[in-house]
């Protein structure tokens, strides 16, 4: 079956060159030039991925993403923002961007990045499965944390966590790698799947979430320890 991409841009030129190299990979592909019926198409037709620009007429690209994730919409996004333009990648992805390109770029790096993320998409569909549909479930535990891999869920001291999928992903790092001092570009690249460049301060936005919902005082965290000027590692005893 096609994969349904909704490509927002007001940039005729963009929107060609996009819809031409995502068809001839056998995408059906959808245009629209402005948020505001982003927006409306996002909401009411199930899309398989959505590229959208920054700079957009009558709604911003940001917001339209941010009401997006707010209406439960989770189908991927990628972010599109001109060379120079003002633009925090770090707060896009915090609001539900799943990544991010800026312009120029090559229609061939945008398709792969595409991919990649709709492999992941993929992948976590079968934790959104019911519970007797989920394959035999692997489990870690650490103290009172205990963490199924396979459902995507974990508990501490038999609550339930509610994480995101990143704070997922980089929780299970963490915890495979005990011990181990682990930079904030090693993170990046593990766990968002390419260089970020200087963007660390994403890492330290996640763990800082994550600290918040696994550790007793995450001003005083016991689990997840800063290694100062390097990056982090897991403290948790077996």
């Amino acid at each position: 079956m096609e994969k349904r991409v909704l490509i927002v841009d007001d940039e005729p030129h963009i929107l060609t060159l996009v819809s031409y190299h995502l068809a001839k990979e056998g995408f059906d592909v959808t245009t629209v030039e402005d948020g505001r019926s982003a927006l409306g198409l996002g909401q009411t037709q199930n899309f398989d991925f959505i590229v959208l620009d920054i700079m957009l007429p009558q709604l911003d690209g940001v917001e339209v993403c941010k009401r997006l994730r707010k209406a439960g919409v989770e189908t991927p996004i990628l972010m599109l923002s001109a060379k120079g333009e003002e633009f925090d990648k770090v707060l896009a992805l915090e609001l539900g961007a799943d990544d991010y390109m800026t312009k120029p770029f090559s229609p061939r790096e945008l398709l792969a990045r595409i991919k990649a993320i709709l492999r992941r998409t993929e992948q976590d569909k079968v934790y959104k499965l019911p519970l007797e549909e989920v394959p035999v479930d692997t489990k870690i535990q650490v103290a009172d944390l205990e963490v199924y891999l396979e459902r995507h869920q974990i508990f501490k001291a038999d609550q339930e966590i509610n994480l995101t999928p990143k704070e997922f992903e980089l929780l299970v790092y963490l915890l495979k790698h005990p011990r181990m001092t682990l930079t904030r570009e090693r993170l990046l690249e593990r766990i968002w799947g390419y260089d970020f460049g200087q963007e660390t301060r994403l890492v330290d936005v996640h763990i800082g979430k994550l600290r918040e919902k696994i550790e007793d005082n995450p001003k005083l965290p016991q689990i997840i320890k800063t290694v100062r000027g390097y990056g982090y590692k897991f403290e948790g005893e077996n």
